[in-house]
């Protein structure tokens, strides 16, 4: 049976199968929930990411956990919010989408996302909510995995927002 939870919690933290990094197309570590990351995964996460390459927006690429609890951390490369005339709900569509793919190609059964794009690219945290949850939901009811998605909200509003969007 499939699960979808909100919880306000760090994401670094959380022991589970995969965890989605909110991350550049260059995977080179940044600000927010990127940089928390990388931090917490150690300093062969870098090097991984390196070896990927990059990653272009809406897309997703897979690593391990290194010295984070979780066994993988999925990469993925949310929009810059420009208006929403620009494909940008698209592209976080496929931020989860692809994530979720990901997730059940490598046999992952419990993920955790953040709040993909809603910081620094300034997406609008309702609508950006909406598409994820539409996304998750949609992929869980085709798919048997992963079994429980887990939205990770650092702060009170995300958290607001998410759990209203929820229910």
């Amino acid at each position: 049976m499939a699960i979808i939870d909100v919880i306000k919690d760090d994401i670094t933290r959380l022991d589970v199968d995969a965890i989605v990094n909110a991350a550049n197309s260059r995977l080179a570590g940044g600000g927010g929930v990127d940089g928390a990351i990388h931090r917490a995964a150690g300093p062969e996460l870098p090097v991984a990411c390196r070896d990927i390459g990059g990653c272009p927006t809406g897309e997703a690429v897979i690593t391990a956990g290194f010295l984070l609890p979780a066994k993988h951390i999925i990469h993925t490369v949310g929009p810059v919010y420009r208006g929403g005339h620009r494909n940008e709900p698209e592209l976080l569509a496929n931020c989860y989408r692809n994530s979720m793919l990901l997730a059940a190609q490598n046999n992952v059964s419990t993920i955790a996302f953040p709040n993909i794009s809603t910081g620094i690219y300034g997406y609008p945290k309702e609508e950006a909510a909406r598409i994820a949850i539409s996304e998750v939901k949609k992929f869980m009811d085709e798919n048997t995995t992963p079994q429980r998605v887990i939205f990770v909200c650092f702060d009170d509003e995300n958290y607001q927002i998410y759990s209203s969007v929820l229910s």
